[in-house]
């Protein structure tokens, strides 16, 4: 089984190696929106909804045959499919394809260093108030849902001790035409348009 990241969204930021297991691969498992840009005819397609369990089951049954590939947004290694699967098959079964990670491609939009970052996920999930505590110059890279938007996760920092000042990065839609990257502060991102599923950068 191939596991392939596909990055954040536009194919021209797909590795080649993840574009050709892709093209050529006969049963291909992914998100509707992946299988909309990536899938070709002829090949067998299962599309990734709420139902992981029934996602699980098709690649089994398929895998008794023949090889599959399954798509990932962002790198299949950060909160992706890639945890259920190595639940369920041994490393050997797996072959992962990296990809450019949302987070990542963030951080490169802004032209800012990553190596000291924390990357935390409010995606499904909530980290603990000891991931999100403030320090002097810490920086965050944080992936957003509904629930913990561009506005909600600013003030949860702030009455977790973060300063109003501090610089913050609101990154939506990237790598696409409509990208929308704004540059403000904690308390200014308050006052922005909300936006879901995004990248939020805060330097403390």
């Amino acid at each position: 089984m191939i596991v392939a990241g596909i990055g954040p969204g536009n194919p021209d930021f797909v590795l080649p190696a993840a574009l050709h297991a892709i093209r050529s691969a006969k049963v291909l498992v992914g998100g509707s929106r992946a299988l909309a840009d990536f899938a070709v005819e002829g090949q067998c397609t299962m599309t990734i909804r709420g139902d992981i369990p029934a996602v699980l089951s098709f690649i089994d049954e398929k895998l008794h045959n023949q090889d599959v590939v399954v798509m990932v947004s962002g790198d299949p290694g950060y909160f992706s499919l890639l945890d259920a699967l190595r639940r369920s098959y041994d490393e050997e079964v797996l072959q992962v394809i990296p990809g450019i990670s949302s987070v990542q491609f963030a951080f490169a939009r802004l032209a800012l260093p990553w190596h000291d970052a924390s990357f935390l996920s409010f995606h499904g999930r909530r980290p603990s108030d000891e991931e999100l505590s403030y320090r002097p110059g810490r920086v965050l890279g944080i992936i957003t849902d509904k629930a913990y938007s561009s506005r909600t996760i600013p003030k949860l920092l702030m009455e977790l001790g973060w300063p109003k000042g501090a610089k913050t990065a609101i990154c939506a839609r990237l790598s696409y035409d409509d990208e929308r990257i704004v540059r403000t502060t904690l308390g200014g991102a308050i006052s922005e348009r909300e936006e879901t599923h995004c990248v939020v950068v805060v330097i403390g």
